[in-house]
C-alpha cells in the first residue's frame, strides 16, 4: 500500500514523442509522400524528424493527423497511412474518396501497434488533386507512447 511517501508506484508511458508537420512537404497526384515533422517533445530521443524507433518493445498508441491542401484546385480524395518498417500498415490508415471536390482534407490515422525495440514507424500521405501538387499544412501532428503493462 502507498502511504503517501512510498516510491516506485505507477510508471511512465515512455518512450513517447510529439511532432508537428513541416509545411514544405509536397507530393504529386495520388503518390504517397513521406511526411517530415518538427519535434515538439521526445522523452528518450527516439524520434529523428520523420521516423520513430522506440528502443523498447511493447504496445504503442500511435497517432497521425495530417492536413492536406491543394491551393490551385479541388481534389477528390486523400489518404494517410502509418508505415511500419517501410511497409504500409493497413490497420493504421485514414482514407477519404468521393465525387465531391474539396481543397483541404484533415485525416486522422490512429491505433495500437506492437513495436520491437528496433521497429520504426513513419507517416505517408497522398492526395488526389484535379491539378497541381499537394502540400502538408501545420494543422496536425505525429505522436506515439508506450502503453504500460504490455
Amino acid at each position: 500500500a502507498n502511504s503517501g511517501t512510498a516510491t516506485g508506484f505507477g510508471g511512465d508511458n515512455t518512450p513517447a514523442f510529439l511532432a508537428k508537420p513541416v509545411t514544405s512537404a509536397t507530393g504529386s497526384d495520388d503518390t504517397f509522400t513521406k511526411v517530415s515533422f518538427t519535434e515538439a517533445y521526445d522523452s528518450d530521443g527516439k524520434f529523428d524528424g520523420s521516423k520513430f524507433t522506440p528502443g523498447t518493445a511493447g504496445h504503442y498508441q500511435v497517432n497521425a493527423i495530417v492536413s492536406l491542401h491543394n491551393g490551385s484546385s479541388n481534389g477528390y480524395g486523400g489518404r494517410v497511412i502509418i508505415y511500419k518498417n517501410g511497409s504500409a500498415d493497413d490497420s493504421l490508415t485514414a482514407r477519404v474518396d468521393g465525387d465531391a471536390a474539396f481543397a483541404q482534407l484533415k485525416l486522422v490515422a490512429a491505433g495500437v501497434i506492437y513495436l520491437d525495440a528496433d521497429d520504426y514507424i513513419e507517416v505517408y500521405a497522398s492526395f488526389n488533386p484535379q491539378t497541381g501538387n499537394t502540400s502538408v499544412g501545420t494543422e496536425g501532428q505525429f505522436s506515439a507512447f508506450r502503453i504500460l503493462g504490455t
